[in-house]
């Protein structure tokens, strides 16, 4: 009966999933196909590489409410068959009943977490560095930064790639906008650039003055002192383009330059949350395996076990909007939703079936 339950829950809700994806990914690749196919010599092969790195994205965000409506589902046609009255005469109680599909959504989660933490993050990553160049040529992504911008006071400074850490940075294709308050007085290029005390050394600089129109071979200066590495390796993060281990060392480095962490810390519990929300879908759905079907109230459950699903993602995108504008601990904004839905589905649970 265990296997029989699971069979039927799993296929159900990657059946789901399949068919969610490919709606959303078709209304998406509607409104990004004219920008791709805008750039000068991109095609249909430039297309479908938008496809790959924009499909694991949507199957991470919509897996949880494949599972609920797999485990919806599933329950009701359990139910419209009286296999659940089976269950219950035999002596099983509405915990043992649901305790298959619970094991199969943490064999989901499982699978999730992972592959979140070896596609979906690195499909994210390079489809903003894509973005970033309109889907033009993309460099070749060996795990460097690029287009990084960092202020010095009011001079602005752009490099187009950074490669390393700490003091053994080093920066390719350097700009310094030298403002004087909003006025822009002249720009520095420079093809390469290490670090230099508490400055920088740059190769290859040249100056040109806005005024006169001029350009001043410079050769090897020193520029943007004050600038310390962290600025440009921690300048912009994205969690959603770093795995688990990747953004928690991100977190580290930020903590000792001194900087805010704590949209990020609860960017890193979500990554173990998020999965885990597979997991209390079945609990959450349970209400539509129970009850006599003939009542006529079977589609009434579903809907409720809908709602209550639907509610908790709602619930659980608050948090974290809460947790990244300083509201809420890390800690909570992950967390909270997940242990609220937890008790109120177990409540529901016992209050009508237990």
């Amino acid at each position: 009966m265990s296997l029989y339950m699971g069979k039927m829950f799993l296929v159900r809700t990657f059946a789901i999933l399949a068919a969610l994806v490919l709606v959303l990914q078709a209304l998406d690749l509607l409104s990004e196909s004219g920008r791709i196919l805008a750039h000068p010599g991109n095609g249909e092969a430039e297309v479908w590489r938008y496809v790959g790195l924009r499909a694991p994205e949507i199957v991470a965000r919509f897996l949880p409410f494949s599972v609920l409506l797999g485990t919806i589902l599933a329950l009701s046609q359990l139910n419209q068959n009286s296999e659940v009255i089976a269950m219950k005469a035999s002596g099983l109680s509405a915990h043992q009943v649901l305790a298959p599909l619970i094991i199969a959504a943490l064999g989901v989660a499982a699978i999730s977490f992972a592959f979140n933490e070896r596609v979906v993050t690195r499909a994210t990553s390079t489809l903003e560095q894509w973005k970033k160049v309109d889907y033009g040529p993309l460099p070749i992504d060996r795990g460097d930064r690029s287009n990084v911008w960092v202020r010095d006071g009011d001079h602005l400074i752009q490099v187009q790639q950074v490669r390393g850490r700490g003091d053994a940075i080093q920066l390719f294709g350097i700009t310094v906008y030298e403002r004087s308050g909003r006025t822009l007085r002249s720009m520095v290029t420079a093809t390469r650039g290490v670090r230099d005390g508490d400055g920088w050394r740059v190769e290859n600089a040249e100056r040109f003055d806005v005024a006169s129109g001029a350009i001043t071979k410079l050769g090897t200066v020193r520029v943007a002192g004050g600038v310390r590495p962290d600025q440009f390796t921690l300048s912009s993060v994205n969690a959603d383009g770093l795995s688990f281990g990747a953004l928690r060392e991100v977190i580290s480095d930020l903590r000792q330059a001194g900087r805010p962490t704590k949209a990020l810390e609860g960017s890193l519990w979500h990554k173990l949350s998020g999965p885990l929300s597979s997991v209390l879908m079945p609990l959450l759905g349970a209400v539509a395996a129970f009850g006599v079907a003939r009542s006529g109230k079977l589609f009434v459950r579903a809907v409720i076990g809908m709602a209550l699903g639907f509610l908790y993602f709602v619930a659980d995108n608050f948090a974290i909007a809460m947790g990244n504008l300083g509201a809420y601990p890390p800690f909570l904004a992950a967390w909270a939703p997940f242990l609220l839905f937890f008790m109120i589905g177990e409540a529901v649970l016992l209050r009508t079936e237990e």
